[in-house]
């Protein structure tokens, strides 16, 4: 690494990035997230909301309990209700950060808050000062600073400054920002503001427009020394800044940038995985750094180019963000401690030796199927190992399937219900339909089925395949992921995983922008 300027890095996919609908995460989850990105050196970690849910409060007090390495956040609307929670969340940790927020763009003062200007300002000064009584960390965030007036951002930031604000983040909250404009505005609150000097700049940006990495480096270049992003890039709507795309883009392009992170980039991959594997979002091939696709090369001349030299086509190595960790296989023979050790790696920990034992167990099935066994299948292994930890309402016990061609396929499932073994048979479309009406004609869970997606774990006729499906339940968007070596079973396993969730009562949570 560089002896350049720290670039400080704020990850949100426990916060923003849960806020994709489907991807809800339980607070076992979001710790073995928490724990990777403390792992990859993460500077900030936002591991919630705690006003939203005594569900949420208590996410971000388990991370603030485990984390020690990185800053642990809290956001919190400008209201004493959610300050207050937010100091109880985060009092265990070892670093704890406030982020209180309120919005001085027109549109929302006027139609959202109903405040005048003048009492925007009061009230954010006023929750700066009340997050000071919990910790001297506090970042202030104007939401929807791309669309305010900037001689009024001016005021109310010099303001917060003042109040004790040590953070200030200026959000591009829908995405309507382009590089040159947000990078030109980073900058000339940076030169206005007579304080500046006072706080460090952030930005978190959106990408409604495929711009969120854009304007984060555009920003970047301006001025701004701290980024607020995701992995994988996920959040609301179309998502944040990519975090492995802001920190690849700076540390590839040190010839321009004069700051660089402190992030052990290695563990880019592994987290990208592991966070795609619990939310049920898959990444994509062609994505940037993550991308299965990333460092392929189909073409000849490509090929050609990078046998002779790397870099003619390659700006940075598949090894520094973390391809080369996915390399290790395991078989048959191999042993508990062996897949601890490996599982370490990956981010997982077992709490109990029940939990180790449980997990070998399957891991010796699956190698029974599979000859070789790769990092994303002991990831996808450990998933389905934790989805039938606790108490369920619903467990697969069988599956049998008839599909003939020419004739229509039949399906019976024998699960359990409520700790009673019941079976169902039907009839449908395809052999996952029939199961998937099987199911339903035994819990009648009157869910409205929203996605099937099907993906190959890894390479071979004898991956696994995994399964993700989403279910809208009056409402409400739950994903549900299964994994096998039988994609049908695979499927029964990933419905009765969302069924189960569905099943569990559902917290009222209190949506940040609203």
């Amino acid at each position: 690494m560089s002896s350049a300027d720290p670039l400080i890095i704020f990850d949100t996919t426990l916060r923003d990035g849960e806020q994709s609908p489907g991807a809800s995460m339980n607070a076992e989850e979001k710790l073995r997230i928490a724990r990777a990105l403390e792992k990859m050196k993460v500077d900030v970690i936002e591991a919630g909301f705690p006003i939203a849910s005594p569900g949420d409060f208590e996410s971000v007090k388990a991370v603030a309990e485990t984390v020690k390495e990185s800053v642990v956040c809290g956001l919190a609307r400008a209201l004493p209700k959610d300050i207050e929670a937010a100091g109880a969340a985060l009092k265990p940790a070892a670093r704890g950060r406030i982020h209180p927020f309120i919005a001085p763009s027109p549109i929302h003062m006027e139609k959202k808050l109903r405040m005048s200007p003048d009492q925007v300002v009061e009230q954010a000064v006023q929750a700066v000062k009340w997050a000071r009584q919990h910790t001297d960390d506090v970042e202030f965030s104007p939401e929807d600073a791309g669309r305010s007036e900037p001689d009024f951002l001016c005021r109310i930031l010099e303001a917060v400054i003042d109040a004790g604000a040590t953070t200030l983040n200026i959000p591009d909250t829908v995405g309507y920002n382009l590089p040159h404009q947000f990078g030109a505005l980073i900058g000339d609150l940076i030169e206005r503001i007579p304080n500046s000097d006072k706080a460090i700049f952030s930005v978190h940006c959106h990408n409604d427009l495929g711009l969120a990495v854009g304007n984060s480096l555009s920003a970047v270049l301006n001025g701004a020394r701290q980024v607020e992003c995701t992995i994988n890039g996920l959040g609301e709507r179309a998502g944040n800044a990519s975090l492995e795309e802001v920190v690849m883009a700076v540390r590839t392009r040190q010839d321009l940038f004069s700051c660089d992170t402190r992030l052990d980039t290695t563990q880019i991959v592994p987290c990208s995985k592991l966070v795609s594997s619990i939310t049920g979002f898959p990444v994509q091939p062609n994505k940037a750094v993550v991308g299965s696709n990333a460092f392929a090369h189909e073409s000849g001349i490509h090929q050609d180019g990078v046998l002779k030299q790397r870099e003619t086509y390659e700006i940075m190595r598949a090894e520094d963000v973390g391809w080369t960790a996915n390399k290790m296989v395991m078989g048959k023979h191999s042993g508990r401690s062996a897949l601890k050790s490996r599982l370490h790696d990956l981010g997982f920990d077992f709490e109990t030796q029940e939990e180790l034992n449980d997990a070998f167990a399957r891991f010796k099935d699956l190698a029974d199927k599979k000859h070789e066994i790769y990092d994303d299948d002991l990831l996808a292994l450990v998933n389905d190992s934790t989805q039938s930890a606790g108490d369920e309402r619903y467990r697969l016990v069988s599956v049998k399937v008839c599909s003939e061609t020419g004739e229509t396929p039949q399906a019976e499932v024998v699960m359990m219900v409520d700790g009673e073994e019941k079976s169902a048979g039907a009839s449908g479309a395809g052999p996952v339909d029939a199961v998937f009406g099987a199911i339903e004609s035994l819990v009648q869970s009157q869910a409205k089925l929203d996605l099937y997606s099907v993906n190959s774990i890894t390479e071979g006729t004898d991956a696994q395949g995994e399964v993700t499906v989403r279910l809208d339940k009056d409402g409400v968007m739950i994903n549900g992921q299964g994994s096998d070596t039988d994609i049908v079973i695979a499927s029964a396993k990933s419905y009765i995983h969302a069924l189960n969730r569905v099943s569990e009562p559902l917290e009222q949570r209190a949506h940040p922008q609203l």
